[in-house]
């Protein structure tokens, strides 16, 4: 399987050389570090919490040997996915909401889209022998996110919408169960791009892409099943107060 391209994060690590790791792309860091000065100074003192935690997830998901380990493993991969989605976009949402008077639907229409398309074996060839596609792909996913956030966390809510936003949420915790289950029961390897890396941690290929369907359920589905639930129980209280 060594015939594949280099994609970005450059070559698998082996497990002892995973933390020397670490994306040194240049410029990666210098636009992370613009993106940190104008979001903290956008968030203001209210948002700089979710700025803070937002710019951590990011760092962890593109600079830290994280990214390395998704070349070599898919499951790193979903874990990658499950980061961005679920804890750098609503900390950006919470820092700095981005348009969140566009319908949820639109946007979680979106980021499902993205979300899809990323585990499709050929888009995946093409995210992995592009580095160009690799960000479209990147951009794809997280900024339907980050507006999908803002759109479902922002303030001043009644019962109704809120009964509605946890319906949104429940809709991508499904979109999350659902492709988790893809990868946890499909009969063969989907990505071959992972064999040689998994091999390197001691995995067979069809048994990283199981754990990585594992990933999107526990880690993806699972907390945002819960969040649905509460958002769907406070608007039935709300209703029932009014």
């Amino acid at each position: 399987m060594n015939d594949a391209p280099m994609p970005y994060c450059g070559p698998a690590p082996a497990p002892g050389q995973l933390w020397q790791a670490w994306n040194l792309d240049l410029l990666l860091l210098v636009g992370l570090a613009a993106f940190s000065v104008l979001l903290w100074r956008a968030a203001g003192r209210q948002g700089r919490g979710g700025a803070a935690l937002a710019l951590l997830a990011l760092v962890v998901a593109f600079v830290s040997p994280l990214c390395a380990l998704t070349v070599a493993l898919f499951s790193a991969r979903a874990a990658h996915h499950v980061l961005l989605t679920t804890v750098a976009a609503p900390a950006l949402a919470v820092a700095l909401p981005l348009l969140p008077r566009l319908p949820v639907s639109l946007s979680l229409a979106a980021l499902s889209a993205a979300i899809i398309a990323w585990h499709l074996p050929t888009v995946y060839w093409a995210i992995w022998a592009s580095d160009g596609f690799y960000w479209i792909m990147q951009a794809a996913m997280l900024v339907p996110a980050w507006i999908f956030w803002s759109g479902v966390l922002s303030p001043g809510i009644t019962a109704e919408a809120a009964l509605r936003r946890a319906l949104f949420v429940g809709g991508l915790a499904g979109i999350m169960g659902l492709v988790g289950a893809a990868l946890t029961f499909a009969p063969g390897v989907l990505y071959i791009q992972h064999v040689d890396g998994a091999a390197r941690w001691g995995l067979p290929a069809l048994a990283d892409q199981q754990l990585a369907g594992l990933i999107m359920w526990v880690p993806g589905f699972l907390p945002l099943a819960a969040l649905a639930f509460l958002m769907l129980r406070r608007g039935w209280q709300r209703g029932f107060a009014a």
